[in-house]
């Protein structure tokens, strides 16, 4: 991995780091935040996955995640949000192609190629930081929006991966809206069976059955004024999936907050807290 930024922060460094994805088949920034405490002793890691349009640049320059990062002694990574390069394939959308990976692996043309952000979270990346920094196994994932569904999508498939999973504005049904429909179609096909996979509502009904203990509990937040709330997120899909399976779910509607990075930033201490606890 080889360092591209390196900026003392809160008594820890926040670097920004490229490397060479055998998974994605090319180059990938990602954000890595090493709190003080790294640099004695190895870390709980917690993983961050932006939204659409979003590169690893949003969430460290705009969430002010770092002072809690370093009051809890976590290392925050936060990954580009889809493959770059010129021979990754791209549309003219701002909500499908670069920017807008989904954290799902294509499996239609000319997607296929590049697009596995899914097996880059959750396999690969963590093997480098682990290996690379001094960081332990303990994982927490969250994320906003679009990664606010990948975080839950990738914790709830991954059962005992994740130690503690949270989510911003999420998208938390992408098998019902238009964002996820669009993205889904083109790089999954039309077979919606297979769409499911990738949609929390739907995970969180298949594993009904589960003892509750055995259900990493969800802490999502909400703005309240959020633009795409009724035609996007439908946290409400959520909410009823949770109560029929019985699983774990701390809802938070915050009345006046939008889609922002200011809504993020209000709110990120809670959530470090909240990882920090289970990643002890």
């Amino acid at each position: 991995m080889q360092r591209i930024e390196h900026r003392a922060c809160f008594g820890g460094w926040q670097d920004v780091y490229r490397h060479q994805s055998r998974t994605l088949g090319c180059a990938m920034n990602v954000g890595v935040y090493l709190p003080p405490q790294a640099a004695h002793e190895k870390r709980p890691v917690l993983y961050w996955l932006s939204g659409l349009t979003c590169t690893e640049q949003n969430f460290i320059t705009k969430a002010g995640a770092q002072r809690y990062a370093a009051e809890h002694g976590l290392i925050l990574v936060a990954p580009d949000t889809s493959p770059r390069g010129d021979d990754v394939a791209d549309a003219d959308a701002y909500d499908l192609g670069k920017g807008a990976g989904f954290y799902l692996d294509a499996t239609q043309v000319p997607w296929a190629a590049h697009y596995r952000m899914h097996d880059y979270v959750v396999a690969e990346l963590p093997a480098l930081i682990e290996a690379n920094f001094n960081a332990t196994e303990a994982r927490g994932i969250s994320g906003h929006s679009m990664g606010g569904h990948g975080a839950l999508t990738i914790a709830l498939k991954h059962p005992g991966r994740y130690h503690s999973v949270s989510a911003f504005s999420p998208i938390v049904a992408p098998t019902q809206v238009p964002w996820g429909e669009k993205a889904f179609a083109a790089y999954l096909g039309e077979d919606r069976e297979a769409w499911k996979q990738y949609d929390a509502v739907e995970l969180i009904a298949q594993a009904q059955g589960q003892p509750v203990e055995n259900k990493l509990p969800l802490l999502i937040e909400q703005g309240g004024a959020d633009e795409f709330l009724a035609t996007q997120l439908k946290p409400q899909l959520l909410q009823a999936a949770a109560a029929a399976a019985g699983h774990p779910l701390q809802f938070n509607l915050r009345d006046g907050y939008d889609h922002s990075y200011y809504f993020i930033a209000s709110f990120i201490g809670g959530h470090i807290a909240h990882h920090a606890r289970a990643l002890k």
